[in-house]
């Protein structure tokens, strides 16, 4: 079982303006047990994707299938049968959630209505102590929880469908660090447990990064880099990816903060020419102006858009091996 875009665009129309391309021939492949954590800057399209991914937005092209069959976009018709297995959990739960309804039937209504209604309740304890809330919580209504347990109960609504691939959007911002943290061991036990596929959009990958199997960074609507989170974070091939990654933190005791990144994501209805992020890289060439890198294969489970690496080249940082055929830099200082 398994969740796959292929060549994915979203594409949003505006009456009287020029559309706006969110997301740009993206790929991804979820699968049981794996955990994919999808990366970016505010306005990179991640949401959008995510949208796309549960048939909450229907694509412009490309492919979005569950379990081989194609995700249909969800209309004033209930959800098809074969598309339960592939839930949303969504970035605020609050809004998410009936306020109007209590916590346990919410998570009724979301089991499957073939067993008996004393199976859905044994169900609905078990959830409710695996994701850690109290057994009184069924009986509660949305706002009388934090917001740490209302996004647990938000997952647990998506967990009641008995799903094999979950999209968390943002599942973690707006909560303190320890809510973060125990919510970030929760979806790693349950992708243990349950085997339990995830695609996990987070702006944030200090926190994704103990949870993710994987990465897929995303920039202006495209992928430009895809890794083993291990070999991500030892060796960042795009000069995005190391951008981010320079951009976290360290509490090592050394007084230094973080490299900002210059600039801010542009606008997906006006993108620049060739690589998107070309204006804002400290590595940029002519060629980088112009034409925009394909997403390759530079090494095996490794992909990169990213002219400074190409197949068969010795891994190494950008801003020590470039490439001789990419014309003259555009920031002189780094020549």
């Amino acid at each position: 079982m398994s969740l796959d875009l292929v060549d994915v665009a979203v594409v949003f129309q505006r009456s009287g303006r020029p559309p706006v391309p969110a997301v740009v021939g993206v790929s991804i492949h979820v699968g049981r047990g794996a955990i994919i954590g999808l990366v970016g800057e505010s306005g990179s399209g991640k949401s959008s994707l995510g949208k796309a991914a549960v048939g909450l937005v229907r694509p412009h092209h490309g492919e979005v299938t569950f379990n081989g069959k194609r995700v249909q976009t969800i209309g004033a018709r209930a959800r098809p049968t074969s598309q339960i297995g592939l839930q949303l959990v969504f970035q605020n739960p609050y809004g998410s959630l009936n306020p109007r309804r209590k916590v346990g039937a919410q998570l009724l209504d979301a089991m499957k209505s073939s067993i008996t209604r004393e199976d859905r309740r044994l169900r609905m304890a078990r959830l409710l102590d695996q994701l850690g809330l109290p057994a009184d919580a069924a009986a509660r209504y949305p706002h009388q929880f934090s917001g740490g347990q209302r996004q647990r109960v938000a997952i647990a609504r998506a967990l009641a469908a008995s799903p094999s691939i979950v999209v968390l959007d943002e599942p973690l911002a707006g909560l303190d660090a320890s809510a973060q943290a125990q919510l970030a061991n929760l979806l790693k036990r349950l992708a243990t447990e349950e085997h339990l596929g995830m695609l996990l959009i987070s702006h944030d990958l200090a926190i994704v990064r103990h949870i993710a199997d994987e990465f897929a960074v995303m920039y202006l609507g495209v992928i430009v880099e895809t890794a083993p989170t291990a070999e991500l974070w030892q060796l960042p091939l795009h000069p995005y990816s190391e951008a981010l990654i320079g951009a976290i933190p360290k509490p090592d005791g050394s007084h230094q903060l973080p490299v900002a990144l210059p600039g801010e994501v542009g606008d997906p209805a006006d993108p620049p020419p060739g690589c998107r992020f070309h204006t804002r890289c400290p590595y940029a060439y002519e060629r980088c102006a112009t034409e925009a890198p394909p997403l390759l294969e530079v090494a095996p489970g490794r992909k990169v858009a990213c002219w400074l690496h190409r197949p068969g080249d010795e891994l190494d940082r950008s801003a020590v091996q470039r490439p001789h055929d990419l014309g003259s830099p555009l920031k002189p200082n780094l020549a």
